[in-house]
């Protein structure tokens, strides 16, 4: 081919890159695709709302404490439910007698696990009993619920139960509950969710970096402790309509998992949210609902159920633990070559929104740098804990804290500044993700050097 052919073709290759596309890059591209502008919206254009200062209309109940919140609700002989839970983290059911009950003071109406039409929930899966019938997975599980005329004849009551158990083995440490002759709290596997990521080649950039870095890290259960447990009001309307008043964050969700567990059509009932006074993921699933709601139909009086400080920590959920182990290979300069991750989530008795915690977990697992081989397995596993779920960023912040600590030992071991090994891998605009995604609008770079400045990282940022 002459000469003159070949550099006009360079020159009209290279005309093409330097163009600004005419529509926005698919999200998920190969390595050799050009870097993309940014394409952000104009200010006060596409987001009016950004930068402006916005009032809030309930900002004067709540400085002058007269916001109601669901236990300042209070409904014409409304009775009061406490429940009855689990004596150990694993056993079979063997009976359940309430006869007892019904000649205590103040006792109603009672409710056990076959009373309930369709007794299962979950985000995930529908693995969790609304009360346990012939197992116990966890001490937070209920047996029997007990509505009476106040708060402490119900807990009475509870005395008067009668179970009997058979007590079963129970695996409390995620690792120990993979091994396949650990006691199956579900079914044949205690691991049910999984997620895998793979970019390039992991095994061959381990081969070409010059230093191999390899820690195990781990993040505890962390409870939420709202100021205001969960609580649920439930009362049916003279129409035949239930009427359910709850602290779930999720009420749409919340709605469609009453009327499962209810067998009841959704335009039956009406979930009203009421001001909640804590949430932070935690309020994002039914608790109590099916339970004031039959109690509220057998009794024919408005129930209401709220949590004890105990019940908070024993039956609602958790964050998840996770045991981190991280591999990663550098270049004597500092640059990233190749990062192993292997997750395990300890998942608790019950699915609940682990299988979107391992998703994101997994997805964020290896920072927000660019390595050209990426290798992620997450699982999360059954144990006889108390249920993790969803809680401020699912599976993001545990995986941040494992991810920033190697960042800090290599920098540490090479003799980098801590800042300046950041700034050599950190996303830049353009930069491909290990699932593929073309990131846009990115910022990395200079945020962290914003902070650098304003924290006087150097000496020179006075």
């Amino acid at each position: 081919m002459p000469r003159k052919v070949t550099e006009e073709k360079q020159a009209e290759a290279q005309q093409l890159l330097e163009a600004p596309p005419a529509t926005h890059l698919p999200a998920v591209a190969p390595d050799s695709l050009p870097k993309a502008p940014a394409l952000t919206p104009e200010v006060n254009k596409q987001t009016p709302a950004v930068g402006q200062r916005v009032t809030r209309p309930d900002i004067r109940t709540h400085i002058t404490g007269t916001t109601r919140y669901i236990d300042d609700l209070s409904f014409p002989g409304m009775l009061h439910v406490k429940i009855l839970r689990s004596a150990h983290a694993h056993a079979r059911i063997l009976s359940i007698n309430v006869d007892a009950l019904h000649k205590m003071p103040g006792v109603v109406a009672t409710l056990t696990g076959e009373e309930v039409p369709v007794n299962s929930f979950g985000s995930t899966y529908q693995d969790q009993p609304v009360l346990a019938v012939d197992r116990v997975r966890h001490r937070g599980d209920g047996i029997v619920a007990v509505a009476a005329e106040t708060e402490q004849q119900a807990l009475e009551a509870l005395d008067a139960v009668k179970v009997d158990y058979e007590p079963l083995p129970a695996v409390f440490d995620p690792l120990e509950a993979m091994d396949p002759d650990a006691p199956k709290i579900h079914r044949i596997d205690n691991v049910y969710a999984s997620k895998v990521i793979m970019r390039g080649d992991v095994d061959r950039g381990f081969e070409e970096s010059d230093q191999i870095f390899e820690r195990r890290y781990t993040t505890p259960m962390i409870e939420h402790v709202p100021l205001e447990p969960f609580a649920a009001i439930a009362l049916w309307e003279p129409d035949g309509q239930l009427h359910v008043y709850s602290t779930n964050g999720r009420i749409t969700l919340g709605r469609a998992d009453l009327a499962r567990t209810l067998s009841l059509p959704m335009n039956r009932i009406r979930l009203t949210a009421t001001i909640i006074g804590g949430n932070f993921g935690g309020k994002n699933e039914i608790r109590t609902e099916p339970i004031v709601a039959l109690l509220a139909k057998k009794s024919g009086r408005p129930v209401k159920a709220v949590y004890t400080r105990q019940e908070e920590f024993i039956a609602s959920t958790t964050r998840h633990p996770l045991v981190m182990d991280y591999k990663t290979g550098i270049a004597n300069d500092g640059r990233l070559l190749a990062r192993s991750v292997k997750l395990v989530l300890d998942g608790g008795a019950y699915a609940s929104w682990s299988e979107t915690t391992v998703g994101k977990a997994a997805i964020l697992a290896a920072g927000p740098y660019r390595i050209p081989n990426v290798r992620v397995e997450g699982r999360a596993v059954y144990t006889n804990k108390t249920v993790t779920g969803a809680m401020r960023g699912f599976g993001a912040p545990q995986v941040a804290f494992a991810y920033e600590s190697q960042m800090d030992e290599i920098a540490y071991s090479l003799g980098i500044d801590p800042l300046e090994i950041r700034l050599l891998n950190g996303f830049e605009e353009g930069s491909i993700s290990p699932t593929g995604q073309v990131l846009q609008a990115v910022a990395l770079k200079e945020t962290l050097l914003m902070a650098a400045k304003r924290s006087r990282w150097r000496e020179g940022d006075l």
